[in-house]
Parts: structure tokens; C-alpha cells; sequence
């Protein structure tokens, strides 16, 4: 499966999914045409061990929270001169709690940079199957579904992917179509699911912003959806 390119949403691909949306439900079809084609980002980061890292890090926390620790792990690393990623080796776990990352965190990171050592976490992730490299991602210690939905979304940009983990784009389908079953109201979308799902997390960010106003939250822009749900307990 080829990947979707970063830049603006495919004509016909905006086509396919205003057509199968006016066959499953109205409002998820008007909610699509309101939001417009879509922006599709490249991915923000280098490698994806440095996407994972982020991830464990934001794990079950606010972005703000989240941030903040982040912030002082590149504080902590730039000190030394070193990189973020070469405080997550053996020997390094009080610089890391002192900023505020657990124990099992600290434990992951190291569990992810030990994998990319041994090049599991390598360019070819990409090209793989998803359930392929889920599995991969999924055998690496703190990587769980959700992460590896976020990783096949957002840094392979595969565009088949539904996130049945994520809170807010499975909360928004099932409001716009009244079912609760999103794995196979997701379906008719194929092979654009992961393009569904950017949708979902674009339109709660519109109605978000409507709600606050515009003098308190400016719309956010479709490319911003990767500011996504939590996982699902």
C-alpha cells in the first residue's frame, strides 16, 4: 500500500470520502464539506523512535504537562551537550525522573532506543502492512495499539488505518452517525480510513473553536487534527 503524500488532500480522494459519508450519515457528510479538504503535514519528526519517544513522554497527560517535561528532558540533554535521546540508556534514570518521567516511562524510552539500536524502527516501517508494523511497535515495552495507530497515521502516513483507541475520533463518528460499532462504519471508508480519522479529530477541533468563539479560539486549521485523543482504557 502506497502511502498518502504530505500536502493538500487528493481531489478525488476529498471526493470518495464526501460520497461514502452521504451514504452512511448526513451529518457526518456535512460535518466533511464544512471542514474542507484537508492539509495532510509531513511528519515532525526524524525517525520514528523520535516520534515514539514523544509519545511515551505525552502519555496520560495534558499537552501542557506534557511540554513542560519534555522541555525540561531538552534542558537536561542540551546541559551535557548531548541529544534528548542519549539520556535513555542505563544510568541516566535520576536525570530523567528528576524531570518528570516515571519509572516505567524511563524504562520504555530505554526499551525504545534499544530497539532502534537494533533497527527494528528503521525507514522500511513505512512501507509494512499496518497490522505488520503495529506488531513490531506493539512488541517494544510502553508501545501500545494507540501508539502505533499514532505512528501509522502521522509519521508513515498510512492512509488506511482507523484508530479504534482514540477517544475523540471514535466519540465524533459515533455522534455523527449515531452507531457505536466505528470499526465498521470505518470500513466503507477504506482504504482512507486514516484519512476519516483526521477528519474526526478536524471536525472536533472546529466545533471546539466555535464553541469557545472566535475572540477567545481562532478555528483551527485541518492541519492541526494531529492534536489528537487519548487512548481508550
Amino acid at each position: 500500500m502506497t502511502p498518502q503524500a504530505a500536502g493538500m488532500l487528493d481531489p478525488e480522494i476529498y471526493d470518495h470520502l464526501r460520497r461514502v459519508a452521504a451514504t452512511v450519515s448526513e451529518p457526518l457528510r456535512a460535518a466533511i464539506e464544512r471542514v474542507g479538504p484537508l492539509a495532510i503535514s509531513a511528519p515532525r519528526h526524524r525517525t520514528v523512535a523520535d516520534r515514539l519517544f514523544v509519545e511515551v513522554v505525552n502519555q496520560q497527560l495534558s499537552v501542557r504537562a506534557a511540554a513542560a517535561i519534555w522541555a525540561r528532558v531538552e534542558a537536561a540533554a542540551g546541559a551535557r551537550g548531548l541529544a534528548p535521546r542519549d539520556l535513555f540508556v542505563p544510568g541516566e534514570e535520576a536525570v530523567l525522573r528528576a524531570c518528570g518521567i516515571s519509572g516505567n516511562k524511563v524504562r520504555a524510552l530505554q526499551a525504545i532506543r534499544e530497539a532502534d539500536a537494533a533497527g527494528l524502527l528503521g525507514t522500511d516501517l513505512a512501507a509494512m502492512p499496518h497490522a505488520e508494523r503495529s506488531a513490531i511497535l506493539r512488541g517494544i515495552r510502553g508501545v501500545g495499539p494507540w501508539t502505533a495507530d499514532m505512528v501509522g497515521i502521522f509519521h508513515c502516513l498510512d492512509h488506511d488505518i482507523w484508530p479504534e483507541g482514540d477517544v475523540a475520533a471514535v466519540g465524533c463518528l459515533r455522534r455523527l452517525t449515531g452507531r457505536d460499532d466505528t470499526r465498521a462504519v470505518a470500513a466503507a471508508f477504506a482504504p482512507y480510513r486514516s484519512i476519516l480519522a483526521r477528519y474526526a479529530w478536524a471536525i472536533r477541533d472546529v466545533a471546539a473553536s466555535a464553541a469557545q468563539g472566535p475572540a477567545l479560539a481562532p478555528a483551527l486549521a485541518p492541519a492541526q487534527a494531529e492534536v489528537c485523543g487519548r487512548s481508550a482504557p
